[in-house]
């Protein structure tokens, strides 16, 4: 009795103690569901709930229209600075260029065949140059000082070469040698000179190429009538008579590079350009503020949303001794908060490019473009989300989940076999075949034929020079296409009819539960499941009768 007496109230106090530790652990686990579940409801459930304005939603709704709206303005100006490129180029071919049809003959633009049309073409270029500011329609003009037109010849060091009795005496070493004509010369005797100059008596035997090269000036006065300030352009423009191949035949190639300028000194009379300008300024600065916005909101929600998962994982490790697996983990990390930051990123720089090309600061047209045209796809692709709340439109999403790891798998396999055609094709075909000539034309060619694309042409425009060409390259399409076609894309699309099925049929029988579900539920109406779910890729569930405040959106 004596020893029950004094061990009594040591016992009291431990059995106290172990029910106030689990009365706080009760606790906690309380005020943990409630936040699990706050956070994995829609914003339309968390307004019911607590009466918190959806501010998120109402501002990517926002941003989808000022960004799409931004989108076009700039994709309507890019149009204008495109064409203007295109259809400079074009008439610089037909001013120098003699006996350009229109259209080019293949990766080159003309070619000629006798050496009297070679050295025609040559002194065309020369007068064409010359008589610019005469003949073209365009508001062009010449390079400031220092620049004019630069004709470079390589060739062969000296050598002979009889045909007629297979001799040839050639050093291979090549010999480049220039001669430069200004705007300003070509009307005087010191051109003159030039012209009959022993540089122009050519050796074609030895000739590798003849390059023409002269830079030219221009101004885009078509965006005035666009409410947009004019650009200036400075074209790099190269001629190549190409002869390496010593086959008879020289191929003409022209260049044109592209350089948007600043326009050093400018003065438009009138208001509208002026006030259209600071308008679209203006709004650019509404999309960059919006976007600001969007990224503190989500980047806030993703920083709680880590905080929520470090404070479920510490409490599962607490009660059940054991840690959360990677699919629970992952619910928290919102996948579409991601994609909406890095939209928000991509459209603030690309809003700032915009504005400086706008104010005629920078002229990144092309980087610009693809900033803005990637966010804006970010944006409209985060529309799915709000779809993913209703059941029907959510089979997309879930299905593309499922089956994305088996499609990956599947993709590097085929992938394997679709390179070795590739290269079977470039090497065997490629001299016969225009579709074969080099490995992106191959992969190209393929990817087509696997569409069902272009089929009889690929057949018919093999040229029937080698019989056993001939014949491989009919064993080679015929194999491809049965395989790829017949074979390959059907077991491709076997794999997401497969998900689909799958996930359908978890819709109507109810999807696997994980242990972030199971947790989620009420104490009372199912027992804590104690092992872990066979398909941890399923996190994205349907809500069920027992869960009607709940629903997972990630």
């Amino acid at each position: 009795m004596e020893i029950s007496l004094k061990y009594l109230p040591g016992g009291r106090a431990a059995a106290s103690g172990n029910m106030m530790a689990q009365s706080d652990l009760d606790l906690k686990e309380t005020a943990l569901k409630e936040d699990l579940k706050f956070y994995f409801m829609n914003p339309c459930e968390k307004y019911r709930a607590r009466r918190q304005i959806p501010w998120k939603l109402a501002l990517q709704i926002l941003k989808i229209v000022m960004v799409t709206a931004q989108l076009i303005f700039f994709g309507l100006s890019n149009q204008l600075v495109v064409s203007f490129k295109e259809e400079n180029t074009i008439a610089f071919k037909h001013l120098f260029l003699k006996g350009y049809s229109g259209v080019d003959e293949d990766d080159y633009s003309c070619s000629i065949y006798t050496q009297q049309d070679a050295y025609d073409s040559i002194f065309y270029v020369i007068n064409q140059y010359k008589q610019l500011k005469n003949i073209s329609l365009g508001t062009l003009g010449y390079e400031h000082e220092g620049s004019g037109l630069k004709i470079c010849k390589q060739q062969y060091k000296k050598g002979t070469m009889l045909p007629s009795n297979d001799t040839l005496n050639i050093d291979v070493s090549t010999e480049t040698e220039c001669i430069f004509f200004k705007p300003q010369e070509l009307a005087g005797k010191k051109a003159e000179m030039k012209l009959n100059s022993s540089f122009f008596n050519l050796e074609f035997y030895r000739l590798i190429q003849v390059e023409i090269s002269f830079k030219l000036k221009g101004i885009a006065l078509q965006t005035i009538h666009a409410r947009e300030l004019p650009d200036c352009y400075a074209f790099q423009n190269t001629i190549t008579f190409n002869n390496r191949a010593h086959s008879g035949k020289i191929k003409i190639y022209f260049d044109s590079d592209t350089d948007i300028q600043e326009c050093k000194d400018w003065h438009i009379f009138g208001s509208v350009l002026q006030k259209n300008t600071q308008y679209i300024l203006v709004f650019d600065g509404f999309v960059i503020l919006s976007c600001v916005a969007s990224l503190i909101l989500c980047t806030r929600s993703i920083v709680l949303a880590l905080r929520l998962q470090k404070r479920f994982v510490n409490f599962f490790l607490e009660k059940y001794k054991r840690h959360v697996c990677h699919a629970d983990r992952l619910e928290f990390i919102n996948g579409w908060y991601v994609l909406v930051i890095i939209s928000d990123v991509l459209t603030i720089i690309g809003s700032i490019l915009k504005m400086e090309i706008k104010a005629k600061n920078l002229t990144s047209y092309d980087v610009c473009s693809i900033l803005l045209g990637t966010s804006t796809l970010c944006v409209w692709v985060g529309v799915i989300r709000y779809l993913g709340y209703f059941q029907n439109y959510n089979v997309l999403i879930l299905t593309m989940q499922a089956s994305l790891p088996k499609v990956l798998r599947f993709c590097c396999c085929a992938g394997m076999i679709y390179l070795g055609y590739t290269f079977c094709g470039w090497i065997v075909l490629g001299p016969y075949h225009e579709k074969f000539e080099d490995l992106n034309t191959v992969a190209e060619c393929l990817f087509s034929l696997v569409n069902g694309d272009d089929m009889f042409a690929t057949f018919a425009q093999i040229q029937q020079k080698s019989t056993l060409v001939w014949v491989f390259s009919r064993l080679y399409l015929y194999s491809f296409i049965s395989l790829f076609i017949y074979m390959i894309l059907s077991l491709f699309i076997a794999l997401i009819t497969d998900s689909y099925d799958t996930i359908k049929k978890y819709q109507q029988s109810g999807f696997p539960v994980t242990d972030l579900h199971e947790f989620l539920k009420d104490p009372g109406s199912v027992g804590y499941r104690k092992e872990q779910t066979s398909m941890p890729f399923i996190c994205c569930c349907r809500r069920r009768e027992s869960d009607d405040n709940l629903i997972l959106i990630n």
